[in-house]
């Protein structure tokens, strides 16, 4: 099994450097699975967003494209899918994703909207330091 990086996976999102998309296309291809960090998803959420600019419901979209693949393994992909939902819900990526990935512990932050965000998702693992 391949582990790809972000830039692999924009150039499918995004289709916007038509020989790398179809490179990277054709690779996938030829892979019986391929693997698909936690840490690429958060880095892919970043890209899209500050970089290309895409809404929120765009990187939604691209986000759950990857995880629906039929040959693509995501690392810990529960956390992953429960992080998209809160995500969807209004909370940042990566706070969603670093909540979720923490399972029942608790998440001390010193971060107010993450704690305000929690609350109005009702998620009580999240203590202020």
């Amino acid at each position: 099994m391949t582990a790809l990086d972000t830039n692999v996976l924009v150039r499918i999102l995004t289709h916007d450097d038509a020989g790398q998309s179809e490179r990277a296309a054709a690779f996938i291809r030829r892979q019986d699975r391929v693997y698909i960090l936690k840490t690429v998803l958060l880095e892919i959420e970043w890209v899209l967003r500050s970089s290309y600019e895409f809404d929120r419901e765009a990187i939604l979209l691209g986000l759950r494209s990857l995880l629906s693949a039929a040959n693509f393994q995501i690392e810990d992909e529960n956390a992953v899918l429960q992080a998209l939902e809160w995500y969807e819900k209004g909370m940042d990526f990566a706070d969603a994703l670093h909540l979720a990935s923490a399972g029942e512990m608790e998440f001390a932050t010193f971060d107010g909207s993450l704690r305000r965000t929690a609350g109005k998702l009702g998620i009580g693992r999240v203590v202020a330091i």
